[in-house]
């Protein structure tokens, strides 16, 4: 019998591409849906699929151990910004407010953090994603046609420190600059939103640095580029994307290149070593 791996899905391609990838590795798929925030579409590619409300966490640890799922993984955007203002949409159960009772800090590490641990608690284990599905991670090297330009170069690694500081702080994972000055930091309103800030204050040719954070948990909250990240680059007429190689999900194929080529837009993974030393 094969092995069943529980996937909670939230917005985007990313649940998909990791239904398909465990399948094709011949785990059975149990994933749970949210409401309002999982694409229905993910139903054709997992083995089963049970809607939930975001605050019913009582029945998404229920409903992974019936499934048998030995592990889960998640994936997709979950907007943080639900937890502001009426909370009745997310169906809160009583273990639910009594995490959120508990925590110290709402950042994302505190949130997921606390919520992977219930999981566990229950016996469903949580894998280094970038072990369990290492296909998902971008190379370092362009994925565009492209490279950076002299002065590209050097908006990357002006905003490399900014980004990674900002992580560590668990601010959010990509920073806007231009001119070696910084436009936007990304915060709860998302790497889309920041992007598009960032070209309304200084116009077009900005940088987007997009980093994992020092101390990232690589069970959740991953850094992710796909093809909706690229539309929003290429609507801001942005100039170049850098993320951290081998740490942030790229999704979308050869489509991505394309979309950034048509775009005209720099797509780079940098290495372990940092832009420092780059071209």
């Amino acid at each position: 019998m094969s092995e069943t791996l529980g996937l909670i899905a939230g917005r985007g391609l990313y649940p998909r591409r990791v239904a398909e990838l465990a399948r094709a590795r011949g785990f059975r798929v149990a994933a749970i849906g949210f409401h309002a925030e999982t694409d229905p579409a993910l139903e054709s590619v997992v083995d089963e699929l049970t809607w939930l409300h975001l605050g019913e966490l009582q029945k998404m640890i229920d409903t992974l151990r019936a499934a048998g799922a030995s592990q889960a993984v998640m994936a997709g955007k979950i907007l943080k910004t639900h937890l502001y203002g009426d909370l009745t949409d997310l169906r809160p159960d009583e273990r639910a407010l009594r995490l959120l009772a508990s925590l110290g800090a709402r950042n994302d590490d505190a949130i997921l953090g606390a919520v992977v641990d219930e999981i566990v608690s229950a016996g469903v284990a949580f894998p280094d994603q970038l072990e369990l599905l290492p296909e998902l991670f971008g190379d370092a090297g362009s994925v565009s046609a492209a490279g950076p330009s002299e002065a590209q170069w050097a908006d990357i690694r002006f905003a490399w420190p900014v980004a990674k500081q900002m992580g560590g702080l668990d601010i959010g994972q990509s920073v806007v600059v231009k001119d070696l000055a910084v436009i936007a930091i990304e915060a709860i309103e998302g790497t889309d939103a920041a992007i598009r800030r960032a070209a309304e204050l200084a116009g077009p040719g900005c940088c987007v640095v997009k980093v994992a954070k020092p101390s990232q948990d690589p069970r959740f909250d991953l850094p992710t580029i796909g093809l909706e990240t690229v539309k929003t680059l290429a609507e801001a007429r942005a100039g170049v994307l850098a993320f951290e190689a081998g740490h942030t999900v790229l999704l979308g194929g050869e489509a991505l290149a394309e979309a950034a080529d048509a775009a005209g837009l720099v797509l780079i993974g940098i290495g372990p070593d940092g832009p420092a030393g780059a071209a």
